[in-house]
């Protein structure tokens, strides 16, 4: 069990058949999250692998996170949020730019978490893709439009992922303060690893 402060990284290498679970300890906390093949890191999530194959461009129990190679990465065993996203992207210091101004230029964002937190094992600007947002509520509008809204987790939620080989996990616990994807207000989550039950698939 590891409580992770708001707006900073967390890694870890969870062994296949290891669950994490990542609680939204006081609600409304978008998580960003990539996760690669801890034996060879080329091989890594794909979004669009993962929405083709269960149709869905939302996550919840029962999705697999499929890599760019088409093999199943992570399976998501339970979630009691209701859905995640996986268009919404990562916050950068460009992108808070020209959506919120420049004035935000200086406030930290996703990427440079990840990219401190890939760095540790090697990965690079190169090896970001794009990502999962847990928690996250980004509606798909009728025109085809992305809104970032509030969201629809509460403290106390939490999505349990199997892994289905040994991964690298990298997060982001967002720090976002120009738009509601943390209410405006960045906070703790917690991530623990732990045991399969015994007799689990």
């Amino acid at each position: 069990m590891t409580v992770v402060p708001a707006r900073t990284a967390w890694s870890a290498v969870v062994h296949a058949g290891e669950l994490l679970t990542i609680t939204d300890l006081h609600g409304n906390q978008a998580v960003d999250f990539l996760v690669y093949d801890a034996d060879d890191t080329a091989v890594r999530y794909s979004a669009a692998d993962t929405v083709h194959a269960q149709g869905n461009i939302f996550l919840t129990t029962g999705s697999v996170l499929i890599s760019n190679e088409h093999t199943p990465l992570m399976t998501v065993t339970e979630d009691t949020c209701g859905r995640h996203d996986t268009l919404g992207g990562a916050c950068s210091k460009e992108s808070n730019t020209l959506r919120y101004g420049h004035h935000t230029w200086s406030q930290h964002g996703c990427v440079d978490n990840f990219l401190a937190e890939g760095a540790r094992y090697g990965l690079g600007k190169r090896d970001l893709v794009s990502n999962i947002n847990w928690y996250m509520n980004v509606p798909v509008e009728k025109d085809g439009t992305l809104g970032i809204v509030d969201g629809i987790s509460a403290p106390g939620l939490r999505v349990t992922l199997r892994a289905d080989t040994d991964v690298l996990v990298l997060v982001s616990n967002c720090p976002q303060i120009n738009n509601p994807c943390n209410g405006f207000e960045p906070t703790a989550v917690d991530m623990t690893i732990g045991a399969a039950p015994r007799g689990a698939a």
